[in-house]
């Protein structure tokens, strides 16, 4: 079983290790939880010896064996890019209204289709505040345009999901990224064990993520480099062009990332997922081919909303190069050993006794991701 413990042991093993990532899973389940501009923290003490922001938390007892039983029925071994059924590529189809697409306009299109067919009453996104991302409920699909374009900051979207729980929101769509799928998942397992318990997600669209940005440092080199009032949008293309590339009012910017990535939280160094192998659907840049995306479907849900919106005119979709899914797998997978020779430096995998592990794995799978 998940160990659940308390909001004490979460301050403790959490943020004192410097392992938040500011997902937003704690925040709106109670009024001791905030976020500002991408940091989280706890504004009162709380001594309840098993809570909700313990059991959601993506970064402390993360069962990956249970987690995989749960959501998939099978035993987790570890695989680079996680359970699925087919790797396609993917793009916004006729029917689907434009907007400022990053990549093939997948992700707008699934959540708009979804939201417009009621298969979802509400999508938990995230938007932007000058240049800082913040969740955002939408429950019009005309709106979900509004919240495109990637931001890689870390931002707190799971809030707008909690909020959407409370406001009694039954059937919650949600995009984000893999520690926010890790923590979305951990909620649909009805983790505290309650016996009226009804799973509020009906969609995880998940988004291929190395590392993220923390908001509060990115905004302060931006400021440096432009006036950050004029930022439109941001990229980073895949390698070789070693670049965050800014589109501003002014013109084009480009930081090289040797900027960029001291920016990167320490704690996407114990991420092992880059697929956000536990949503119903991923979607990732199409490397080498601008305008498409990369989409894993995983699930017999998400597999019917891509039926589906193909079906509507929402999206289109092809075969994706055997060579291709045999590079995803490989870059996947070298994240995997990577994390997990950092987890077991920093003794945070399969601890035993007082301290907490941020992942729980079995053992035979570690021995199998450390030596692939």
């Amino acid at each position: 079983m998940m160990r659940v413990l308390g909001s004490n042991e979460l301050v403790e093993d959490v943020f004192a290790n410097d392992l938040c990532i500011g997902c937003g899973a704690c925040v709106n389940l109670c009024p001791y939880y905030k976020n500002h501009k991408g940091k989280t923290t706890r504004l009162f003490a709380c001594d309840l010896n098993e809570g909700r922001c313990y059991a959601f938390c993506p970064k402390t007892e993360v069962d990956m064996d249970e987690l995989s039983k749960r959501i998939w029925g099978l035993p987790y071994d570890g695989g680079p890019i996680g359970n699925y059924r087919q790797v396609l590529s993917a793009r916004a189809g006729e029917e689907m209204h434009q907007g400022s697409f990053q990549a093939g306009g997948t992700v707008s299109s699934l959540i708009t289709f979804a939201l417009k067919v009621d298969i979802i009453d509400a999508a938990a996104l995230t938007d932007r505040e000058g240049t800082t991302p913040v969740p955002r409920l939408v429950t019009n699909w005309e709106d979900v345009v509004t919240c495109a374009s990637t931001k890689f900051m870390a931002s707190p979207t799971l809030a707008a999901l909690n909020t959407g729980i409370d406001k009694g929101f039954t059937s919650l769509g949600v995009v984000g990224t893999p520690c926010q799928m890790t923590a979305a998942a951990q909620m649909r397992t009805n983790p505290m064990q309650k016996s009226d318990f009804a799973d509020p997600i009906a969609l995880t669209v998940g988004l291929f993520c190395n590392w993220s940005l923390d908001a509060r440092q990115l905004t302060t080199l931006l400021s440096v480099k432009c006036n950050i009032s004029k930022i439109r949008g941001m990229n980073i293309p895949p390698p070789p062009a070693d670049m965050l590339i800014l589109q501003t009012d002014d013109g084009r910017i480009d930081i090289p990332l040797s900027e960029v990535k001291p920016l990167i939280p320490h704690t996407c160094f114990i991420c092992p997922d880059m697929t956000s192998e536990w949503s119903d659907v991923s979607v990732g840049m199409f490397e080498g081919r601008p305008g498409w995306n990369t989409l894993i479907v995983r699930s017999e849900e998400g597999a019917n909303l891509i039926e589906k919106a193909c079906e509507s005119g929402y999206l289109q979709t092809e075969k994706i190069p055997e060579k291709y899914l045999s590079n995803l797998c490989k870059a996947a997978g070298e994240k995997k050993a990577r994390t997990l020779r950092m987890l077991v430096r920093r003794d945070l995998v399969n601890t035993e006794g007082k301290q907490c592990s941020a992942v729980r794995m079995p053992s035979n799978v570690v021995n199998k991701i450390l030596n692939r």
